[in-house]
């Protein structure tokens, strides 16, 4: 289905680019909602997850919070209100740095370790989302995506 089919436009775009710009948000959402239901059953938000999929990247050294908010896909999200909550299921620990009392380490626990590990082995909603293109096609998108982020 086409981009104006799916929003229901009847007025065409000012042009290309515009089109463009409106199609990769709109198809960003629809990848986020994927995603979103596909991880509510794991009772993990895409946020939450993507700050485990961080920790287990550096695992098993620890990262400071404002390490985990810059690698983080949302900028704009609560790094601080995502690791509290994370914390409280006992998926990650926080501890205050040995060196300087002011820094707070954050790592992955082994409960954490595994919720990850349970999603890995479930089905991939997400990726069975774009498969519906090439592997070339895949990675044609990747660089002009790439590209438009320079």
């Amino acid at each position: 289905m086409s981009l104006e089919e799916d929003i229901k436009q009847q007025k065409k775009f000012a042009n290309e680019f515009e089109k463009a710009a409106v199609n990769i948000l709109y198809t960003s959402n629809w990848l986020y909602n994927i995603n979103a239901g596909h991880l509510k059953k794991h009772d993990i938000t895409p946020e939450q997850y993507n700050v485990l999929r961080i920790l287990r990247g550096s695992f098993p050294k620890p990262l400071m919070l404002g390490e985990v908010s810059c690698r983080m896909l949302d900028k704009s999200s609560n790094s601080t209100r995502l690791v509290e909550k994370l914390r409280q299921k006992g998926w990650v620990k926080r501890e205050v740095c040995e060196n300087s009392r002011r820094q707070v380490d954050i790592m992955i626990t082994d409960k954490g370790l595994a919720i990850l590990t349970k999603i890995d082995n479930d089905e991939n909603v997400l990726l069975d989302a774009v498969k519906s293109i090439s592997k070339q096609e895949a990675e044609e998108l990747n660089r002009i995506l790439d590209k438009l982020r320079k």
